[in-house]
């Protein structure tokens, strides 16, 4: 099976004996070297609100992180900042490194298993050169609908959403056990509060764009994100839909549902926004 060439995401390598320190202090997700899976992390506001979030994986003596190219600029400012005195170096591979993804795991390149969502394939990085056969598709990111995950640039915009709002704390994309990174005070409090009410749901049926709002009640839930084949993820309001069969966007019917792995309902509440 082809490699499909995700263009929206760069490479950004760190590397160095600080490098994991770096990394494990600054960004929500688990960093673990013995791991074949590439983790789920993102970078938060003091305030908890995500700036960039994508996947790392270990291999060759380096964290190889995936990152949207809409934030590329603001998170590698930020980690260079935050490294200090870190012996852990910082290489912005755009120009000679590209992210793909593959359903079934591929013979070359630096490869992690995607486990997000019960599974999503395969994160596959390789140097420009030996990715001529790759191709342009949207077998991605109709995997990643179907299964329930957003994605910043192309389903919410950076600092409007919480790491909850898009269920990183269900897909180990939160280390609950580690020490303080930026943020860690919300994100902590989110979940002993219990105060999540944003949640990824797949809304289907759309005939409307990307923004589009979600409204149940006659109250706006949401906007749905990037829709292929009518179909996209939406963060939203739960407590606003008591009955997600009455759901509309733009005024026709949609139909809303809760990805496999979800662990929460419609019309639940938290004690706060």
């Amino acid at each position: 099976m082809a490699t499909i060439l995700r263009a929206g995401r760069i490479v950004v390598r760190f590397s160095g004996p600080d490098a994991h320190r770096l990394l494990n202090d600054v960004l929500t997700g688990p960093f673990d070297p013995q791991s074949d899976e590439a983790g789920w992390w993102a970078l938060l506001t003091p305030q908890g609100k995500i700036l960039a979030e994508g996947l790392a994986g270990f291999a060759e003596d380096a964290w190889w992180l995936d990152v949207s190219t809409s934030v590329a600029e603001n998170f590698l400012k930020r980690m260079k900042m935050y490294r200090l005195r870190a012996k852990a170096e910082i290489e912005d591979l755009r120009e000679t490194y590209r992210v793909g993804w593959s359903a079934e795991r591929p013979q070359d390149g630096i490869v992690h298993r995607d486990a997000r969502g019960g599974g999503l394939g395969y994160r596959v990085l390789d140097p420009l050169e030996a990715t001529a056969g790759w191709i342009e598709g949207e077998d991605f990111v109709r995997a990643r609908i179907a299964a329930g995950i957003a994605e910043l640039g192309e389903d919410f915009e950076p600092e409007t959403t919480f790491a909850h709002d898009i269920a990183l704390d269900l897909n180990d994309g939160i280390d609950f056990d580690k020490g303080c990174y930026v943020g860690q005070e919300v994100v902590s409090r989110m979940k002993h509060r219990g105060t999540a009410r944003r949640r990824p749901v797949i809304v289907s049926g759309l005939s409307a764009q990307a923004g589009s709002a979600v409204a149940s009640g006659g109250r706006d839930a949401g906007t749905v994100g990037r829709v292929i084949d009518g179909t996209a993820v939406a963060v939203l309001r739960l407590d606003r839909i008591a009955d997600p069969q009455a759901a509309t966007v733009e005024g026709a019917p949609v139909t809303l549902t809760l990805p496999s792995w979800a662990s929460y309902a419609f019309g639940e509440s938290g004690d706060e926004d």
